[in-house]
């Protein structure tokens, strides 16, 4: 059964590059695309014109939000230290426990899944903090969020994060690093028996990866398995790194080195090595990235919410780097993102370093490439059916759909997604979802998690000398 798919503009794929149809179509069949082009003269079951629009193929998010995101808690709420983001020594000492119920978690995963598909994200590598968590995250909680998955028919790769350390302060926020190498390696053995069991599954839209926590909470025998285990079964690994002076502290007096020198040294470097987000790494380290042909996964929503920024897009893609996309943050919104990296690029190395496309490969192609999935990130014949659907006639449109996208357009814009050939989102709708209640239902639980910050913060302060308020507040 076919199904053609037309618009204003279709971005297509040929000779190993993108390129855009004007007027163009789709045609799907089954879950697969059979044919992108000016137009097509065969039969098909159905046709949907999306008039002034831009097909596009979905995007790819390799570090995708997972969770209710307290980084925005810390959005004008600093230091990280003294704002609850690290353990204190008295929390450490009493126990940490999980802060959300496995009910909350599973319906977290759910919710955030269904954000990823409005925003246009048709394959995505979950993400979530560890800061609220008693140590790492369960495969109990993995079970339910591939059960999402496949109910919303989002195309993941799994794998919960696990970690033989953490970071814990003291009252005067020297920050230094607590390890349990043990239950580190069993979280390991848990994560890898899930990624066995769960690889294929959705007739092949969950996938298995790994995910050790930042790199600064693992040990060399953690990553040497984790290393060994992925490439034994063709699984990406994902390791957040070189992305802020503490971690760089920690890794320098554990190890005498910078962290991708590290992870290179030890042998864990490679091709299916995923690395958010670099901002903190040296020329040196971004070599030892080319050179290995892992990718760097840019995350410029966050780091720019901070006062960071990747320097630079231009002069890693100049390198050789495949550098892949993440959102990382609330909202999952590419499109913002692919705006503020562009923004940042042209901050960091002047207008004509980057051009719109540059970074709209990164969302697509970048991802694929990541993955190893010549199937991804393109609209081709024989590639998966994800696709994006923009809308675009509200927006004041330039001569160029890409460019219109970075200068123009948000997640909001995104109307209909297809993935696996289904159409998963139709008129901003996805079905079985009420949006409304879910968003009232995130934001208690949200509530109840900011409720208990008190408990985790140094010196136990109340919420109103954690999160100050911008303005005076007056209550009547």
């Amino acid at each position: 059964m076919k199904t053609l798919l037309s618009a204003r503009w279709v971005i297509g794929h040929r000779d190993d590059r993108h390129v855009v149809h004007e007027n163009g179509v789709v045609v799907i069949e089954g879950d697969a695309v059979q044919h992108v082009g000016a137009s097509f003269d065969g039969e098909v079951a159905r046709r949907i014109d999306y008039g002034e629009a831009v097909i596009s193929p979905g995007f790819i998010d390799l570090d995708a939000l997972s969770d209710l995101d307290t980084t925005i808690l810390g959005y004008d709420n600093g230091p990280a230290w003294r704002k609850g983001r690290v353990w204190p020594e008295s929390y450490v000492a009493a126990g940490p426990r999980e802060m959300y119920t496995p009910e909350e978690l599973a319906f977290q995963k759910h919710h955030a899944f269904a954000q990823l598909i409005r925003n246009g994200i048709t394959t995505a590598l979950p993400i979530a903090s560890l800061f609220y968590r008693e140590w790492g995250e369960t495969v109990e909680e993995f079970e339910d969020a591939a059960a999402a998955a496949e109910d919303l028919g989002l195309r993941v790769y799994l794998g919960p994060a696990y970690r033989t350390g953490g970071q814990v302060t003291d009252a005067q926020g020297t920050i230094r690093a607590v390890h349990d190498e043990a239950r580190g390696l069993q979280g390991l053995e848990e994560a890898a028996a899930f990624a066995r069991r769960i690889d294929g599954a959705a007739g092949g839209r969950i996938r298995a990866m790994f995910a050790p926590d930042r790199i600064e909470t693992c040990t060399e025998t953690l990553l040497a398995r984790t290393a060994a285990i992925a490439a034994e079964m063709g699984a990406p690994v994902r390791q957040h790194c070189a992305q802020s002076p503490t971690e760089l502290r920690l890794v320098q007096a554990q190890h005498g080195c910078g962290p991708i020198e590290w992870l290179d040294r030890i042998g864990a470097l490679r091709p299916n090595w995923l690395l958010p987000h670099g901002t903190h790494a040296t020329e040196a380290e971004f070599a030892l990235i080319a050179d290995a042909g892992a990718t760097l996964v840019h995350c410029p929503l966050v780091s720019a919410r901070h006062g960071g920024m990747l320097r630079s897009f231009p002069k890693c893609r100049s390198m050789g780097i495949n550098i892949g996309l993440g959102t990382d943050t609330f909202p999952p919104d590419m499109i913002l993102n692919m705006q503020i990296g562009m923004i940042t690029a042209r901050l960091s190395d002047g207008m004509e370093a980057i051009r719109a496309e540059a970074m709209f490969d990164a969302a697509t192609l970048g991802g694929a490439q990541a993955l190893g999935r010549h199937d991804l990130g393109r609209l081709a014949p024989g590639a998966r059916a994800d696709i994006a659907v923009i809308d675009l006639a509200r927006l004041l449109q330039g001569t160029d759909p890409v460019q219109s996208l970075m200068t123009g357009a948000s997640g909001r814009d995104v109307r209909d997604v297809w993935i696996d050939g289904r159409r998963v989102m139709a008129d901003r709708v996805i079905p079985g979802i009420d949006e409304a209640a879910d968003a009232a239902r995130a934001q208690v639980q949200f509530d109840r998690l900011i409720a208990q910050y008190p408990d985790r913060t140094v010196g136990h302060p109340p919420l109103s000398e954690i999160f100050t308020p911008s303005y005076e507040r007056i209550r009547e």
